[in-house]
Parts: structure tokens; C-alpha cells; sequence
């Protein structure tokens, strides 16, 4: 198999940065260069909402040095993405579309759930030191330039993830407005962030003991990299090594700083907010070791680009996580654990049958998976208008590995699987574009069917087996109880699957 090279162009709140890859066919993931440019856009983003156009143009002068510098390894395909604080600037459109006529360069915006999952594969990457420190109860703790993002993880399952708005250039920026002098930045940082880590820890903590940190972020984790290096230390720190690591920084005025850790002056700020929020977090979730990969965004870049050229196979199952993320939304919103997986089950079951009549693919599959799991959410708020208010929950809430979009058609299915659709406006509320709208159709007819099959309940259809037969689906399902109301409730569904698909779903029924 031939090498391929790839360039991951990571446009941050504070730095760009671009990581070159070469791809050898041999399941590994080798880095040959790595440049990089400060360049403060959160600030302008966080403060004032918009990026000046004069940092718009040092960023497209960055860019087209980095397209030279493409040109002369060879590259084959790039990726550029754009992070939050270029999602946050109100002139997002226009500035995007200005680098790309300038450049050449077209930069993708990543949703936050997105950025979280490809640092999440990032660490993924780094293989048997990820795994092994997930074999005790882990929080990856996310920390970008305008909030963080911490994901709970036990037996190797992620069990919750939340976003918090208090990153790095944030609350760096309170600081600045408030005029308070970089050396009682440790000092006040506790007070900015605590009141959002203690509610933090009441809503999705609570007495869940977690035992590892693994820390990703811009200023912190490369200097702890570097100083284990030097030290040919063990790249994970006990919380007392930790604290003895932050309290050498906390004796040091801002040029020794940046002398001992190898870092700019103009770091030393964020370099220090950054370690103070490690260890609140590390405080409030009663940890006992942290782990600095040293991983970047664009680290998760050339992970994802490899599995989608086959180059690379990674060991853990990522949809498992994404899978895992929906189930505990729902269990936030009360829905029975057991009814989800039953209706999950039945909903997949029909979409196998169905491969040769919808087309769609494995990652479709995996929408209407999480729209089965997220189905009732609605319920909590409204028992009459659930298919409204389950929309409603789910466009606002964040479930990790979903772009807008995504998260938009699994809205749409839960949505459309209990109110009548409509065709006239069923783009009304979102930015969905035509192959989306067949998608969600098809998706939530398959899930009609199957909510018709459960009846409501769950525990009466001990089997089913699905076949297409001309034009009729016939669904044959075996119980050791009455199906009368599941064949009434059936039959109230599965009319629109007949507008879809232009087939017939027939319920027969046999009593065990």
C-alpha cells in the first residue's frame, strides 16, 4: 500500500497550528512536522462577538504559509477547522468565506460536541497508555479557550459529558476587564470557576468516585510533557506530584515561568489558568492521578482522516461512547433504560431487513439508534406534545460525535415519530438541505414501525423476523401474550412508512 501524507490545519482560539502525517499502511500514524503561529482571535470573539479583520488577515497570511509549506511535502489532502472561537464570531460567514477566496484554504467549523470527540480520538491514539488508564473511572478533562469539557468515563464506558463555559481565554479575559495583575491569577481563579464546578458535581457527579484525570489543552499538558521528558518520568502524576509540579510554578514571577517551562511570555497568563483549573476539577472530582498526553486537536484529525482511508484501525469503538452519551440523556429525562434498549433493538432489526429498499448507510443507522434511545425524552415535559418537546430537548442538548446537522435529523426523527409530519415545513426549523429531510423521513417511518411493534410497552414481543416480500414488509412476531392492541397500535403506524417506501408493513402474530 502506498504512503500517503495529510496536513491537519487546526485554527484555535489562540494559535494556528498545522500538523503534517504520513500514512504507511501499517496502522500506524507518524507526524514528520509541525508548525505554528500565535494568534489571538478568542479574545476579540469572547469580548466583542466579532474577530478583527486585521487578525483576519495575518490569519490568511499564516494560511498561505502553510499552504507553501504543504506544496513542498507533498501533501495530498488537508483538513482545516475552525474552533470556537471562529463558531462564536457573529461574522463567521463572511470571514470564512474571505480566507477561502484569499487562500484557497476552506476552513470547516466544528461543533463543540465535533471538537470534543476528535480530542477524544486523539488520546484514543496514543493506544495501550489510553486504554490502560481507562480501566479505572476516568474523566477526560477538555480545556479549550472559551469553556471546557468533561467526560465521565467507567469500565471503559463514557457514562456522561458536559460542556462548561469556562476556558482558558474566558475567563483570562474576566480577569483582564477586572484588571487584576497576573500574579493573583491563582488566587481568583478558584473564585470564577467554583460556582460552575460545584453545580457541576451536584448534577452529574455526585457521589461517583473518579479516580483518573486525563488532561487535554494548549499550554498546561505540552510543558508537563516536556518536563516528564526531561526528567524521563512517568507521564502520569499522582494529584500530590501534581500539586507539588503547579506550587514550583506558583513561586515563580512570570519570566521565570516562562524560562522553567519553556513557554512565551504571552502564555504565561493562560499557562496559569490552565493549571488552576486542572486542579479544581482534580479537587472536585477527589482524583488521584493525572495523565498530560500532550495530544492536539489535529492529533484527532489524522486519526479520523486514517480510518476513512483505511489506513488506520483503531481498537476502540467510538460509537459505543456515542451510543452511551444518548442513553444517559435519557436516563437524565427519565425514560426506562429497558424500553430503550427494546425499542433500539427492534428499530435496528428493521433497518437491517430494509439495506437492499433504503439505501442508507451504517452511520444512518446509527441516528435512528439514538433516535430510538431518545424517543420518550419529550415526555418529561409534555405527555401530550412529546414528539414537539422531545425535538426541543434534543436540539439543546449535546450528544458528543453529533455535528448541528446530525444532531438536527435525530431531533427531526424523534419529532416526526409521534407528530403528523409535514411536508411543507419540515426544513422550517433548521438548516436541514434535501438529502437530510429524506433521511429523517425514512429514518422516522422505520421508527413508527417499531414503536407500533412495542405497543407502548415492552416485554410481549418475545421475537420478530422481518421480511420483504414484493410489496408488502411482513413483520412475524411470536409472544406469549395478547397482541391485540400492538396489531391496533401497529396499524396507526404504519401508514406513513406505506407514503415513504411505497410498501405495506403486515403485522402476523403467533402466540407461543
Amino acid at each position: 500500500m502506498s504512503t500517503k501524507t495529510f496536513a491537519a490545519i487546526d485554527v484555535g482560539s489562540f494559535e494556528l497550528s498545522m500538523k503534517i502525517f504520513e500514512f504507511n499502511g501499517k496502522n500506524k500514524i507518524r507526524e514528520i512536522d509541525c508548525i505554528s503561529k500565535k494568534l489571538d482571535l478568542g479574545s476579540d470573539s469572547y469580548a466583542r462577538g466579532k474577530i478583527d479583520l486585521k487578525k483576519v488577515e495575518e490569519l490568511c497570511e499564516t494560511l498561505q504559509e502553510f499552504k507553501n509549506s504543504m506544496e513542498s511535502y507533498g501533501v495530498e489532502e488537508y483538513k482545516a477547522y475552525g474552533t470556537s472561537a471562529v463558531r462564536e464570531s457573529k461574522n463567521m460567514d463572511i470571514l470564512l468565506d474571505h480566507i477561502e477566496k484569499a487562500t484557497g484554504i476552506k476552513i470547516d467549523v466544528l461543533s463543540n460536541s465535533e471538537q470534543r470527540f476528535l480530542d477524544y480520538k486523539s488520546v484514543a491514539a496514543k493506544g495501550e497508555e489510553f486504554r490502560k488508564i481507562l480501566e479505572g473511572s476516568t474523566a477526560i478533562v477538555d480545556i479549550g479557550g472559551g469553556s471546557i469539557q468533561i467526560s465521565l468515563f467507567e469500565n471503559d464506558t463514557l457514562v456522561s459529558t458536559q460542556n462548561i463555559r469556562i476556558g482558558v481565554l474566558r475567563v483570562n479575559e474576566i480577569l483582564s476587564q477586572a484588571s487584576v495583575p497576573t500574579s493573583r491569577y491563582r488566587d481568583m481563579c478558584g473564585e470564577i470557576v467554583m460556582p460552575s464546578l460545584d453545580s457541576y458535581k451536584k448534577l452529574y457527579v455526585k457521589d461517583r468516585e473518579i479516580k483518573n484525570l486525563i488532561i487535554i489543552d494548549d499550554y498546561l499538558s505540552p510543558s508537563a510533557v516536556r518536563k516528564a521528558v526531561e526528567k524521563n518520568a512517568d507521564p502520569v502524576m499522582t494529584v500530590k506530584e501534581y500539586d507539588r509540579f503547579i506550587s514550583d510554578a506558583d513561586n515563580k514571577n512570570s519570566t521565570e515561568l516562562s524560562k522553567a517551562f519553556g513557554i512565551e511570555s504571552t502564555i504565561v497568563p493562560l499557562f496559569i489558568i490552565s493549571s488552576q483549573l486542572v486542579k479544581w476539577v482534580a479537587s472536585i472530582l477527589g482524583a488521584e492521578k493525572i495523565w498530560t498526553p500532550g495530544v492536539r486537536l489535529s492529533d484527532g484529525m489524522a486519526y479520523e482522516y486514517a480510518e476513512k482511508i483505511k489506513m488506520f484501525r483503531g481498537e476502540h469503538d467510538f460509537e459505543r461512547d456515542i451510543l452511551a452519551s444518548a442513553y444517559s440523556m435519557a436516563s437524565r429525562y427519565e425514560c426506562s433504560r429497558k424500553k430503550c434498549e427494546h425499542l433500539e433493538k427492534i428499530a435496528t432489526g428493521l433497518f437491517d431487513s430494509l439495506k437492499n429498499v433504503h439505501g442508507l448507510t451504517k452511520r444512518e443507522k446509527l441516528y435512528l439508534r439514538i433516535a430510538a434511545i431518545l424517543a420518550d425524552v419529550g415526555k418529561y415535559v409534555s405527555l401530550e406534545n412529546f414528539g414537539e418537546t422531545g425535538y426541543q430537548i434534543v436540539m439543546n442538548s449535546e450528544i458528543i460525535g453529533l455535528s448541528h446537522r446530525e444532531r438536527e435529523i435525530v431531533a427531526n426523527i424523534v419529532r416526526y415519530n409521534v407528530s403528523e409530519y409535514d411536508y411543507n415545513n419540515s426544513r422550517a426549523d433548521g438548516d436541514l438541505d434535501s438529502a437530510s429531510v429524506i433521511i429523517v423521513a425514512k429514518l422516522a417511518a422505520i421508527l413508527r414501525v417499531a414503536t407500533g411493534l412495542t405497543g407502548g410497552y415492552i416485554g410481549k414481543i418475545k421475537d420478530f423476523k422481518p421480511v420483504l416480500k414484493g410489496n408488502q414488509f411482513l413483520i412475524n412476531a411470536d409472544s406469549d401474550m395478547d397482541l391485540t392492541m400492538e396489531k391496533a397500535f401497529f396499524e396507526s403506524k404504519a401508514g406513513f412508512f406505506t407514503e415513504v417506501y411505497n410498501i405495506t408493513p403486515v403485522l402476523n402474530t403467533k402466540r407461543s
